[in-house]
């Protein structure tokens, strides 16, 4: 059997992981399969196109039911720069942080679900388990910082005064119970809705550039990885009590 278990698969992972499909995606014997349109997924070079498509396909259903990791990040301070910059200089900001995003999200097993100008959304434990999902989520978002925050590094390099607009990303982590699957009847890419990602939405929105905020259920799953964090209450819309998050930082 080919290895499914590498960063460089050769079968699909998700195919593997979710219908035990044996999909090649790497090496010759992928060249048939991409002639009839089955390619490596953009939302993870190690899942395929099939996956994308196998709810009405594949598993004869819209959607299912499943606990998963979810993953926001936005760059902070953006609104401000884009007053400012040259759009061609603008979107190369926003296309580095998508990259370092993605490269960190991959190297954990998450897919890049969304990506939405300035911001990206990410699932962890579908289509490629991980029963460590939160962990998995939660040194994404460490690497999304350190990536993120060399890039940093590079742009002041070159003049571009990220300390005056307070530019950095900020990054909210939360598991929970999600919907996953096709709900539109115009594209077939399936996605996550339910509260788990709203909740995850609203955490990565009052998040500071640098911060990561860790909702307690996907510390829970994770306690090692939130050891020494400071703990904040945050005033979330739509939710009546205040949420406790785990703050991390990454120097």
């Amino acid at each position: 059997m080919l290895s499914t278990t590498s960063h460089n698969a050769r079968i699909c992972r998700g195919c593997w992981d979710q219908m035990h499909m044996p999909i090649p995606i790497r090496g010759p014997l992928a060249v048939p399969f991409q002639a009839f349109g089955i390619t490596r997924s953009k939302m993870n070079p190690n899942i395929c196109t099939i996956c994308e498509r196998a709810f009405t396909f594949v598993k004869k259903q819209r959607h299912i039911s499943a606990t998963a990791s979810i993953l926001f990040a936005d760059i902070r301070g953006y609104t401000l720069l884009s007053e400012r910059l040259d759009p061609i200089v603008l979107s190369e900001i926003v296309s580095t942080f998508q990259d370092e995003c993605a490269k960190a999200i991959w190297e954990h097993d998450g897919i890049v679900n969304k990506q939405m100008g300035d911001g990206l959304m990410a699932i962890f434990n579908f289509p490629i388990k991980n029963e460590r999902h939160a962990a998995a989520a939660i040194r994404a978002a460490i690497e999304v910082q350190r990536r993120c925050g060399q890039a940093l590094e590079k742009l002041a390099a070159r003049g571009i005064d990220t300390a005056a607009e307070a530019l950095g990303v900020g990054v909210g982590v939360h598991t929970g119970q999600v919907e996953i699957g096709e709900f539109s009847t115009f594209r077939s890419d399936f996605t996550a809705i339910g509260g788990a990602v709203n909740l995850t939405a609203r955490l990565e929105s009052q998040a500071a550039a640098g911060e990561i905020l860790v909702s307690a259920e996907a510390a829970a799953q994770a306690p090692e990885l939130v050891t020494g964090a400071v703990m904040r209450d945050l005033s979330l819309k739509g939710i009546n009590q205040p949420v406790p998050a785990h703050v991390l930082t990454v120097h």
